[in-house]
């Protein structure tokens, strides 16, 4: 019989604390019944893409929403793998979401809280800790395979339903303490694997937070649990990790539910209790009549640096992950207009088991609604710095006088029923690009009953009167004047009982105006504009429009 203390301390000989010693320095957290602990525990190999925060704020909402707590452990054991300064690019894409840890990893190595190191790399002792124990209790053993003895052992199995290291596979589960010694002495390369207690006739049974209760077969593989380099596998790490800083609810992509037989037998044989899951579908888009996953490779908006760049407002981002996380968050959001998004009452059985849908359409009317509620101030600081970095003309103009730009972005905007026109940074130039000189592209295309000759007559008559110190009323009152000189009736409804009696309307005299100062038929409020514009630009406009319509008429 193998004397397994004796076994330990072979293996592991400098490992002198034990599992009690780390339960009792990592204690349960004080915190309310009910309150969840959830994590984002990247891998520092990559940038943050739209499935990592979607799945991140259903762990983040859930944390806040029960008075929790979210932090934030970087599984870094592969240092092969690990790309500089990817922590901080994470971090920092998600605190431009507002999703910021409680505690754990800060900053590129910079942690803070009472459950530290939050690096894995640097958790190596307590690992080992928990191996050597698991030693010590006959349920883990090392394995001396090479890598060509487990092909072999792959080889072998053409005809088994289940393939892999177990049972009689298992070539090192029952090697003598002597057979041990003698390998380790020589040299030999080891991995600890753990013993599974799996029965291959037996299911095992969990509540997904999502997807409801899943029955699958017992792992009876006997996995590995330390790499060669006493480095721990996903699977090992996990169990200790998330036991060990308590977390509560472990929200992760459904790519996981075949491991979680695994985890669940490692929790068991470590003597933790479970953590619940909530596998996270992946978000679709549709294609070609069909459904395929968003693509990092084929999809823009899959990577998150692309709503920044885009102009999108983190705000409008949040509230638009809202919609596809729970499918009653607009019901709450109508009748909730101004509360907090984080008030929202989240809930993982409301969330899309098969996967959510990736509408663009959607998230852009999301962000025009988000825009309009926000102030003028607002738009202009969000503008302002967006273009700094993505869009230098935008800038400049801002630049030379931001309280004009401030009182164009005012127009139609701080009142009951704000314009929903724009719905990212980037549209902002183009929207307001006929205020400035130096972005104004002129177009005559008239609309309605304005054409060419109407369009004479209405400017001449209006240069006539036209005063840069009207108020709203005088200049709507000149408009209205000038329509019986030009065959027009101030009174639409006059004109729809009786049409073939004028050349038009109001509204067809103002769109000749429009139409000359902004170059479009559809703007907001005109009299604004023409203010803002001043009387030199707006007679410019007027006397370059006139002479077109000359030439047409």
């Amino acid at each position: 019989m193998t004397d397994y203390k004796e076994l330990a301390n072979l293996l592991f000989p400098n490992i002198d604390k034990t599992p009690d010693y780390y339960e009792e320095l990592y204690p349960l957290r004080k915190l309310k019944e009910g309150a969840r602990v959830t994590r984002f525990a990247p891998s520092p190999t990559g940038y943050l893409h739209f499935g990592n925060l979607y799945t991140c704020m259903a762990a983040y909402v859930t944390a806040k929403a029960t008075d929790g707590v979210f932090y934030v452990r970087v599984e870094d054991t592969d240092q092969k793998r690990k790309v500089d300064g990817a922590v901080s690019a994470m971090l920092k894409g998600l605190s431009v979401y507002g999703i910021v840890a409680d505690e754990g990893v800060i900053g590129e190595n910079e942690e803070k809280g009472n459950y530290a190191p939050y690096y894995q790399s640097a958790r190596k002792d307590i690992y080992q800790a928990y191996a050597k124990s698991l030693v010590m209790q006959g349920l883990a053993y090392p394995c001396f395979c090479s890598a060509e003895e487990l092909d072999e052992i792959r080889a072998s199995q053409e005809n088994e339903d289940i393939k892999g290291y177990y049972g009689k596979y298992a070539k090192c589960r029952n090697l003598s303490l002597d057979e041990i010694k003698k390998k380790i002495e020589s040299g030999a390369e080891w991995t600890l694997r753990l013993k599974s207690p799996g029965d291959a006739e037996k299911k095992c049974y969990f509540d997904d937070m999502i997807k409801g209760k899943i029955e699958m077969p017992e792992n009876i593989q006997d996995i590995v649990l330390l790499k060669s380099d006493g480095i721990p596998t996903y699977h090992f790490a996990h169990a200790i990790d998330d036991h060990l800083m308590r977390t509560t609810h472990v929200v992760r992509g459904d790519e996981w539910i075949a491991s979680v037989p695994v985890h669940l037998q490692l929790f068991k044989v470590l003597g933790f209790k479970p953590v619940k899951y909530a596998h996270v579908a992946p978000i679709m888009k549709e294609e070609n009549g069909g459904k395929r996953k968003l693509s990092k490779r084929k999809d823009p908006e899959a990577a998150v640096s692309y709503y920044a760049e885009a102009g999108y407002p983190a705000e409008s981002v949040n509230e638009y992950l809202m919609t596809i996380l729970n499918s009653n968050f607009e019901d709450w959001r109508r009748a909730n207009k101004d509360a907090d998004i984080l008030s929202f009452p989240f809930n993982f059985k409301k969330m899309s088991a098969s996967g959510a849908l990736f509408d663009y359409a959607k998230l852009t009317d999301v962000s025009k609604n988000v825009i309009s509620k926000m102030s003028a101030d607002k738009v202009f600081d969000l503008t302002y710095k967006w273009a700094e970095e993505y869009q230098p003309q935008l800038y400049e103009l801002f630049s030379k006088d931001k309280e004009k730009a401030t009182a164009i972005l005012n127009i139609d905007r701080e009142n009951k029923k704000p314009r929903k026109d724009i719905a990212k940074w980037s549209e902002v130039l183009d929207y307001i690009g006929y205020m400035y000189d130096e972005t104004f592209t002129p177009c005559y295309e008239l609309s309605g009953n304005a054409n060419p000759k109407l369009a004479v007559n209405v400017i001449e008559e209006y240069l006539k009167v036209f005063d840069i110190n009207d108020d709203k009323d005088a200049w709507f009152n000149r408009m209205k004047e000038i329509c019986p000189l030009v065959g027009c009736t101030p009174n639409v409804k006059e004109y729809k009982a009786e049409p073939e009696k004028y050349a038009g309307h109001v509204g067809d005299v103002s769109t000749v105006i429009r139409v000359a100062l902004t170059g479009r038929t559809n703007t907001p409020d005109l009299f604004s504009i023409t203010k803002l514009l001043g009387e030199e630009t707006v007679r410019k406009r007027l006397n370059s429009a006139l002479k077109y319509y000359k030439e047409e008429a």
